[in-house]
């Protein structure tokens, strides 16, 4: 038992930690320094971007600690990071992120797609690593600043995009496992292209029984480095068998649910066993990354209304069933980087499966309804269509 003495001690340090916490500084955007470079960086021509290669000439930071709160948010020279080499984020792996895009519309305007889920789900990564909780609408306001700033980097074509990576990161130089006393959330930028320069690539999947990317009660519904870095040697091995991603499973029974596609969501289109045209993607059951395109996929689809629509469990045994008995009509995945992505085929325990693409035209690139979410979507994020969906920055 502990003695009064001690728990004299613990309930002063609580009565002390929520006093600090109450003058704690919220994240202010009318505080908001900027420091413009005064040395350009280079630029390529939109034929020679490639993908996180490129970056524009400004970043932001939002710095925290737990005695003070937020500092004033700072924007400057895009450049190294100053963090003490007892960060408890190069020990532990402390860090999340996001990835969002801003567009430039037919009138030259810039916009951004469902940002407040990307601050909502940085959010929630945040809260998971034990990072205090963001104020989304500031560091959205922050963000915009940064971009009405960097309005040059964002190429014009269509297909191209900004594309936006907030982190947040522990610079608690603190080598004990514990919640952090102090982060960084910074934010860069970088033009990108299209996904599929070409048009639709469809790909081909390795289904892996062996490798998990999350499990119940983990963190795959989180978007946190400690998801990425251990799939990587899984889908050098899947690419040196001559396959673009891996499809992840989770368990053994029926051959194993389908959760994800590389660092994509998942979705099956086909007739199920009932006899009706149904859309499938793996529930937000704790393994699921709650992906802004897949939530924008899910919403169109209900909305049109012309199929059912479901998030559930589909096992690898029912996937393929589907496939031999010719009741699957396509197959893709979506997320920010690709927006849809057709799927091709993949081989299970040795086994090749074919995933149609256009059952009507066996040429195409996507099938039907792949097809239709690329259009619709890419035309709210340019602008093409009217969507609330569409946040316009710099009216």
């Amino acid at each position: 038992m502990l003695s009064v003495a001690s728990a004299s001690l613990r309930a002063a340090t609580r009565r002390s930690g929520l006093r600090a916490m109450a003058t704690q500084a919220p994240l202010d955007p009318s505080k908001l320094e900027i420091n413009q470079t005064s040395a350009p960086r280079p630029r390529l021509p939109n034929a020679e971007l490639k993908f996180g290669k490129t970056f524009a000439d400004h970043m932001l930071e939002m710095d925290w600690t737990r005695t003070a709160g937020w500092a004033a948010p700072t924007i400057r020279p895009y450049g190294p990071l100053a963090m003490d080499p007892a960060a408890s984020v190069l020990h532990y792996g402390m860090e999340c992120f996001e990835g969002m895009k801003a567009y430039i519309d037919a009138q030259g305007k810039i916009r951004l797609f469902r940002p407040e889920m990307n601050m909502a789900r940085l959010n929630k990564s945040m809260t998971r690593l034990g990072f205090p909780s963001l104020d989304g609408d500031a560091a959205l306001d922050c963000i915009k600043s940064l971009l009405r700033l960097d309005k040059s980097w964002i190429p014009r074509d269509e297909g191209f995009s900004l594309y936006l990576r907030p982190t947040a990161v522990s610079t608690h130089p603190f080598l004990g496992v514990s919640a952090s006393d102090s982060i960084k959330v910074f934010v860069i930028t970088s033009p990108v292209g299209p996904y599929y320069p070409e048009g639709f690539k469809p790909v081909t999947l390795f289904a892996d029984s062996v490798n998990v990317r999350a499990w119940p009660g983990g963190v795959g519904d989180c978007k946190v480095g400690g998801n990425y870095a251990p799939t990587i040697r899984p889908q050098a091995e899947a690419a040196g068998k001559g396959f673009s991603q891996v499809l992840w499973l989770l368990g053994h029974e029926d051959g194993g649910q389908l959760t994800e596609v590389g660092t994509m969501n998942l979705f099956i289109f086909h007739r199920n066993e009932d006899g009706e045209d149904e859309l499938v993607t793996p529930p937000l059951d704790g393994t699921i990354l709650p992906g802004v395109t897949r939530d924008s996929v899910l919403a169109l689809a209900r909305k049109w209304g012309e199929f059912k629509v479901s998030e559930r469990n589909m096992t690898m045994g029912e996937f393929t069933r589907a496939i031999d008995a010719g009741r699957v009509h396509e197959a893709f995945g979506c997320g920010t980087a690709v927006v849809v992505s057709p799927i091709r085929g993949f081989q299970h325990n040795g086994t090749t499966y074919t995933v149609p693409l256009n059952k009507e035209d066996p040429d195409a690139g996507a099938g039907k309804l792949t097809q239709r979410f690329w259009d619709e979507i890419t035309g709210i994020q340019y602008g093409r269509i009217p969507s609330d969906w569409s946040v316009v920055v710099d009216e």
